[in-house]
């Protein structure tokens, strides 16, 4: 087992991984160099060294710092031989009539590969243009099709808010991010203010998901009728940070209540955002007011008091 384990971006997708090391001098922007799946590489330290754990499974080893030489090394690829490996890669793709956009083009540190990004609708057969792109360079040769937020990821740098994009900083995985995130945080829907350079939803809409929908579980939908000590009336508006309810009256007008004021639920869609509430003064778990008599929970009185199913919440 590893002394100490520490987290390391590098290649020009960015990954993040956690790598085995022997000693915790490494800190946090540090450029040093690892062995990965796919051979020795250049990266920096995302990471102080912490304990191993089994949530933190090294992917590799972290050999060393890196030093001048190493640096010198790195920077010659950036600047002298990835661009002409670009260039050729285009007049094959060219020659060959393929379908397809090079959008980035990856020279590891060590030399031994050399790794083709590229954008296509369909599959691409592009084993004659391996072919000749090993017998110019004499290494082994990967082409790799990427979509489009990996695009971005390559080639974007600062997003809308001024900061570097996170898809290259910090985020590992491309989780899916869906309009229902958007609206409930009543943001803006206009596509063009919501969406990243990759032309899909703005990955930190996720990031904030997990709390709206808590407290919004906690609010019930409008429409459900809620009934207070000096009122009774239907929701027409919910405010999840204020905890705030707005109700229509019968009578007619408004008022605004607190949800802990709401003493009762009444109607098909109680309960549905709120599973679990909280408990009632008898004990309820569907509502916050006491049951009716003879026991029984206003949010569905046939569960006799019982704690909804998750499944049961979907149906509603």
């Amino acid at each position: 087992m590893p002394n100490f384990v520490v987290s390391v971006r590098y290649g020009l997708m960015a990954a993040t991984e956690w790598f085995s090391a022997e000693t915790d001098e490494s800190r946090i922007g540090d450029e040093v160099i690892v062995r990965t799946v796919r051979g020795i590489d250049y990266g920096e330290a995302a990471s102080f060294p912490l304990p191993p754990d089994p949530a933190r499974e090294p992917q590799g080893e972290l050999l060393r710092p890196a030093n001048d030489t190493d640096r010198k090394i790195i920077a010659h690829i950036h600047e002298s031989r990835e661009p002409g490996e670009f260039e050729v890669c285009q007049d094959c793709i060219r020659a060959r009539r393929l379908p397809m956009r090079l959008v980035g083009v990856e020279h590891l540190f060590s030399g031994d590969k050399i790794i083709f990004y590229f954008l296509a609708d369909n599959r691409v057969d592009f084993r004659e243009l391996v072919k000749d792109l090993a017998r110019r360079y004499r290494t082994r040769i990967e082409m790799r099709q990427i979509g489009v937020r990996d695009e971005a990821r390559l080639l974007a740098d600062y997003e809308h808010c001024g900061r570097e994009l996170c898809c290259r900083t910090f985020i590992r995985n491309l989780e899916p991010v869906t309009m229902r995130m958007a609206k409930m945080q009543k943001t803006t829907l206009d596509p063009s203010k919501i969406s990243g350079h990759c032309g899909r939803l703005m990955c930190c809409l996720r990031f904030e998901d997990g709390l709206y929908s808590a407290l919004q579980a906690e609010m019930p939908s409008k429409g459900t009728v809620c009934v207070t000590d000096n009122f009774t009336g239907q929701v027409v508006a919910t405010d999840i940070f204020r905890r705030l309810i707005t109700l229509t009256l019968p009578e007619g007008g408004q008022e605004v209540v607190s949800l802990d004021e709401v003493r009762e639920f009444r109607g098909r869609r109680a309960g549905r955002n709120n599973p679990g509430g909280n408990p009632g003064r008898n004990g309820c778990q569907g509502c916050p007011g006491s049951p009716p008599e003879g026991g029984g929970c206003r949010a569905d009185p046939g569960r006799n008091g019982d704690r909804p199913e998750p499944g049961d919440r979907e149906k509603v």
